[in-house]
């Protein structure tokens, strides 16, 4: 080789070695393919959890309107059992069970046992923590139906509501059915349901066909009692006065007079009443006497 050029490779080598200069180092391509992996797989992750929306909050179980599902669908149940006459107490766990509920959660096990059925109007609880639907009447067969619908007649406390017999009544369309001679039925107008009355027969009375069809005919749907007493006054028809019940006024307690105070005059020395003293020239008279 010539000794030239290898003189001026030395001496490149030289100037090279004397003047400071920065690398950039190379970025290996296997970190970054991991960094890749690691931030694909945790985005991965965060997607796949689930998203609070509208369309799923009420199937959360921490969420109230799940918690009252679960309520109701217990109430439902131990309606439709009592109806069918099971009337023997069962546990929480049991009525779980029964409805097809044993995913729920411990926080809300512990708002059914300690709270939400123990307050529930429908729900009884017996002492040994069994719980039992809580029907409006104690009635368990026609016979006791029958002495209710007696008794409220008796008293004079009315009709009952067919849906509550209905509920309270295990199968109910059975004994309404073998005592259908002895109630009578009467829709009420506001809300059309149906209320039941007793039938007493001792004071069914015979009235005559004409008066009925005069009853019938006459309609006062559209007048009050204003004007229904306004129009017998007219025909010469006193109506009853004071047929509702009396209300008890309490008797005004009459305010007592205040008197007038009368200041009283001083009663100093009138035992010397009868004395009369003068001090101009010291002299004292009594009883016409006069003494200095």
């Amino acid at each position: 080789m010539d000794p030239a050029l290898l003189r001026e490779r030395e001496a490149f080598k030289k100037k090279a070695l004397a003047t400071p200069s920065i690398e950039k180092k190379k970025r290996d391509d296997s970190e970054f393919k991991d960094d890749s992996k690691k931030k694909s797989k945790s985005s991965s992750s965060v997607s796949s959890g689930p998203k609070l929306d509208a369309s799923n909050y009420k199937t959360m179980t921490g969420s109230s309107s799940y918690r009252f599902g679960v309520l109701a669908r217990i109430v439902r149940h131990m309606r439709a059992r009592h109806q069918d006459g099971d009337d023997h107490p069962l546990s929480l766990d049991e009525i779980l069970d029964e409805t097809n509920q044993l995913d729920v959660g411990n926080k809300i096990k512990q708002w059914l046992q300690t709270e939400a059925l123990q307050s529930n109007p429908k729900i009884e609880c017996s002492p040994d923590g069994k719980f039992n639907f809580k029907p409006v009447y104690k009635i368990k067969d026609k016979k006791s139906l029958l002495r209710l619908l007696k008794q409220q007649d008796l008293k004079g406390l009315g009709g009952i509501l067919l849906e509550d017999v209905q509920e309270s009544l295990p199968h109910c369309e059975r004994a309404l059915k073998h005592l259908a001679q002895e109630i009578l039925y009467i829709t009420r107008h506001t809300d059309k349901k149906k209320i039941l009355f007793y039938n007493d027969k001792t004071a069914t009375l015979d009235v005559d066909d004409e008066f009925v069809k005069l009853w019938r005919a006459t309609a006062v749907d559209a007048m009050d009692d204003a004007k229904i007493e306004e129009y017998l006054e007219k025909q010469g028809i006193k109506s009853m006065q004071d047929h509702g019940p009396k209300k008890m006024l309490a008797p005004k307690r009459k305010k007592a007079k205040q008197k007038r105070r009368q200041f009283k005059k001083p009663r100093d020395n009138e035992h010397l009443a009868h004395v009369l003293e003068t001090y101009e020239d010291n002299t004292l008279t009594q009883q016409g006497v006069s003494i200095k």
